[in-house]
């Protein structure tokens, strides 16, 4: 197989229109249309952004290979990627949640304890004691959580 039948197959199977792919490669829709003639043949640059795109060696484009073969180390890069970011996702829910809860128990505890009561009542100003640093952990880990949570889905 050429290169400008397996350039015609790579589109066809990602479902792209000539406009489309030549959008992503940053190249007129008459040069994706010249390649896939066998009119013209792309530059190295663009060739390893097809490479890139396609997730397809260089090889597989420039061989006469009717083999197709994946990049390994992308796509176990990419796994693993992925795996990183639902642990580091699902240890955020864990510690916003168990901030949230802390913060509950706190709320709950003060309202039913009579010295905190008494306190806010007779003094405009809280004292920081260990309830205050109890407090200041709680939304820490809120924090900590809602950070860990954001900080994948700002990514995509």
């Amino acid at each position: 197989m050429e290169l400008s039948e397996k350039l015609y197959t790579l589109r066809k199977e990602s479902g792209l229109s000539q406009e489309q792919l030549a959008e992503r490669l940053c190249v007129s829709r008459q040069a994706i249309s010249k390649w896939e003639t066998g009119q013209s043949v792309p530059e190295r640059g663009t060739l390893l952004a097809i490479s890139n795109y396609f997730n397809v060696p260089l090889d597989y484009l420039l061989k006469d290979d009717e083999v197709k073969r994946e990049l390994p180390t992308n796509e176990q890069e990419d796994s693993s990627l992925r795996t990183s970011d639902r642990t580091k996702w699902l240890l955020g829910i864990i510690i916003c949640m168990g901030g949230i809860v802390c913060l509950i128990m706190w709320g709950l505890l003060s309202i039913f304890h009579s010295s905190v009561s008494n306190q806010i009542r007779e003094s405009s100003m809280i004292r920081i004691d260990g309830n205050g640093i109890f407090l200041f952990l709680c939304i820490a880990a809120i924090l900590v959580g809602a950070f860990l949570i954001l900080k994948d889905t700002t990514k995509k």
